[in-house]
């Protein structure tokens, strides 16, 4: 049954966004965002806009087109910094999160890591907040500790407080799961791992979405984030760091942009952060981000979250009341909930439901320590954004009712 309309804290927005029915012009339960979400038409008609008659290079012409488009992204970097509590020359636009922790990780890992320092990173986090610290763990000498998670699958901050010393130089955690939208306490590790001395990276891809951040409350030395998620478009994201620790670190990628001055013998560098975006820049992405970042501030970063926990209190409240479903996470988890049924793989549990036009994730969510953690082979994943309403709910438990007859099943309650 839907609930009452008045308990939403949003309107309905679905009609801002042309992916959310079907082909054939049918409602689509979209439960996906958490993997990326759907773009709203303000977002495509910036693009359209940057792509078609606006179009020009950037930081290169002297014709008033190139002026006007070089205004424009450094505008969109402007806008990402605003969104975030930050200056804008804090923000690298990158490819996306991902480019971002590796940006980090060869840049300021490669000079500040040495054999016998430490990394701590915890159980939860996703495969790109993992490898790229792999990588220069084995290329610096360094080590990595993994926090461990409390029962209700947050990160333990008193085990984290526990396991720090002066030998770890980075702490780098993610501010929301992607798997169980369990929130870390950010500023409390901030201040943890700043007491030993170290930095703090925060991976921000299920937080800046869904709630508001502000760097000068979080206390993070680097936050990293991702436009596609932000309902953007893909192949773009940021960095967000501290100026001073910008400024002192060296570039990454070398190549056009990034330059003072050439010569054979000696190149120098921009600065910050233009030192770190070699190469012709995602221009039209960056402008359709800050476009999804004002969308996003326009609806009202606090009314998304509070619908979204509105959304996650009915879901897990039902899902609770059947025998035979797992629940992953705690109950304040942001936007997702993750859960597993007895005896159908969460694959066919998709497969069955995408009958049905409902859309959610299924798989081991690019978190396979989590998943050996949790003992399972993979979860059922349901993520909110801040087009979903009850209707969606609605879809996916008579899909869930549905899959368990086809299965000979009964009701689970």
């Amino acid at each position: 049954m839907n609930a009452p309309a008045a308990i939403n804290a949003l309107p309905d927005l679905r009609s801002d966004f042309p992916g959310m029915v079907t082909r054939d012009g049918a409602p689509w339960h979209y439960l996906d965002t958490g993997a990326t979400a759907q773009k709203p038409r303000a977002v495509i008609d910036a693009m359209a806009r940057a792509l078609g008659p606006d179009y020009a290079t950037v930081h290169r012409g002297v014709y008033s087109r190139s002026a006007e488009m070089t205004s424009a992204y450094e505008a969109a970097r402007r806008t990402i910094a605003t969104f975030l509590g930050g200056n804008e020359e804090e923000i690298v636009f990158t490819r996306g999160a991902t480019e971002a922790i590796n940006l980090v990780a060869n840049s300021w890992g490669k000079a500040n890591l040495a054999p016998g320092d430490r990394i701590l990173l915890s159980q939860l986090e996703h495969h790109s907040n993992i490898v790229p610290w792999q990588m220069i763990a084995e290329a610096t000498g360094a080590q990595i500790d993994v926090c461990p998670l409390t029962d209700d699958h947050c990160i333990d901050l008193d085990a984290a407080e526990a396991m720090l010393t002066d030998r770890h130089k980075l702490v780098a955690l993610c501010h929301v799961s992607n798997v169980l939208g369990s929130v870390l306490d950010a500023p409390r590790a901030a201040r943890l791992a700043h007491k030993v001395g170290a930095k703090i990276l925060l991976d921000g891809c299920q937080s800046a979405p869904h709630m508001a951040v502000d760097m000068a409350v979080l206390d993070c030395d680097f936050y990293v984030f991702s436009a596609h998620k932000l309902y953007g478009p893909t192949g773009i994201g940021a960095l967000w760091a501290r100026s001073e620790i910008l400024d002192a670190m060296q570039p990454w990628e070398g190549g056009g942009a990034m330059i003072d001055r050439v010569t054979f013998e000696k190149t120098t560098y921009a600065p910050a952060p233009q030192r770190f975006e070699a190469g012709t820049p995602a221009i039209t992405e960056a402008i359709a981000f800050a476009a999804a970042a004002d969308y996003v501030s326009a609806v009202g970063i606090d009314r998304v979250h509070a619908s979204e926990a509105e959304l996650v209190a009915r879901l897990r409240r039902e899902l609770g009341a059947m025998n035979d479903v797992t629940l992953f996470g705690p109950a304040n988890s942001a936007g997702i909930v993750s859960f597993a049924i007895d005896d159908i793989h969460p694959h066919d549990l998709g497969t069955i439901l995408d009958e049905g036009n409902v859309a959610i994730r299924a798989g081991h969510h690019c978190a396979q320590p989590l998943m050996d953690y949790l003992e399972v082979p993979a979860t059922a994943r349901a993520s909110f954004g801040l087009y979903s309403t009850h209707d969606d709910i609605d879809a996916l438990l008579e899909g869930i009712a549905r899959t368990r007859r086809i299965f000979g099943k009964g009701t689970g309650s």
